[in-house]
Parts: structure tokens; sequence; C-alpha cells
């Protein structure tokens, strides 16, 4: 493409040319206006001297962006090329080979619970980024409950085993027997006066 000088260079040689005004062509930030008078002989007008004097006029560049900084860009791409997704899986593989009992483990309470962690973790970071994500967040809140009924089972078979992955896994949880039933809760407290609870007295 032309740029706007040559153009109006290119004009003015042609109206020189043909004899006529050129002050419609002239650019609105010029002060003063170029008139030509028409010449009575058509002496032909060399175009490379022309374009000598538009290209010694130099525009400034516009780049929106150098080279540089595309550079840059696509080297942060390559840095995050692997999804987050990925590397929970890579991670969620790792934790269930160090934690599985024999070889063959698939389906022992510590293979279960070391992948559930991670799978929790992987959904709590989305769930930062997404909020309003509710189908994730209900698909959290049950996985939290089944490590949880996993971890008050392995409590029950070898308490052993159950405090070596909470404290390898780093997961907060209450042991079954640190909660109160209600008896105990509210067994110190006197029963209702009255006799059967909720039901009003009625006359005879």
């Amino acid at each position: 493409m032309f740029t706007r000088q040559t153009l109006l260079a290119a004009l003015a040689a042609s109206a020189t040319l043909m004899g006529v005004a050129v002050e419609a062509f002239a650019p609105p930030s010029a002060a003063r206006s170029i008139t030509m008078t028409p010449r009575t002989c058509n002496t032909p007008v060399a175009l490379s001297t022309m374009d000598d004097e538009v290209s010694t006029e130099e525009e400034p560049a516009d780049y929106l962006l150098s080279a540089s900084d595309l550079d840059d860009e696509e080297e942060g791409e390559e840095e995050d090329a692997t999804p987050a997704r990925f590397v929970s899986d890579a991670r969620i593989i790792e934790l269930r080979e160090t934690w599985r009992r024999h070889p063959t483990d698939t389906g022992s309470p510590e293979f279960q619970v070391a992948g559930m962690t991670e799978r929790i973790s992987y959904l709590t970071s989305h769930l930062k980024e997404h909020p309003k994500d509710y189908s994730t967040r209900r698909g959290l809140v049950a996985l939290v409950n089944k490590r949880r009924r996993l971890l008050n089972y392995l409590y029950s078979e070898d308490e052993q085993r159950y405090v070596d992955i909470v404290g390898g896994l780093k997961i907060r949880h209450r042991v079954p027997g640190a909660i109160a039933s209600k008896e105990d809760k509210y067994g110190r407290f006197p029963g209702q006066k009255g006799g059967q609870k909720g039901k009003s007295k009625m006359k005879k």
C-alpha cells in the first residue's frame, strides 16, 4: 500500500502535467496551499525526483507490538502448555503408587483416599477460579463425604494405617470416636417436664 504522502505527490505530479490547480489535494496539516499555474509547454517531470523527496520523509512505525513482545508471549505459552488437569492426573497416579499395599492393589482404602485427596485439591482450586460452578461444587462435597467414610472405615480396621495416611497426605479428619453422641452431649441436662415430648396434654 502507498502512504498518504506518496499518493499526494503522485497527484501533484499528474496535476502539474495537466496544468490544474491542486488545492483540494493538499494535506490539512500543511500551512501553505499548493497552487500551480498552468504551463504553456508540457515538459515531462521525472517521477524519480518526486519519489526521492517522498522517501526522505520517514513516518513513524505503526506497530502495536514489537518482535520481542511476540517472542515473550510465545515463551510464556510454552511454559504454561500443560493443562492443570493433566498435572493433576499425573499426581493422582503418583500418590496411588505411593500408598497402595501391593503392586496389584486397586481397592484398598489407602489407594482410594490418595486418589480422592488429589482430586479434591484440584476441584478446590478450580472452584476458586469459577465460584459459580455449582455442579462441580456438588461433586466436590460428595467426594469429601466419600473420603470421610473411607477414613472412618480405615480407623475402625487399623488405627496405625489411618494415622499414617492422614499424616502423610495432611488430611483434616475427625476420628469417629471424637464426635460426641447425642446421649454424651445432652445427657447431663434433665429431661423435659410433662412426660412425652412434643404432645400436648389433653383434658379428660
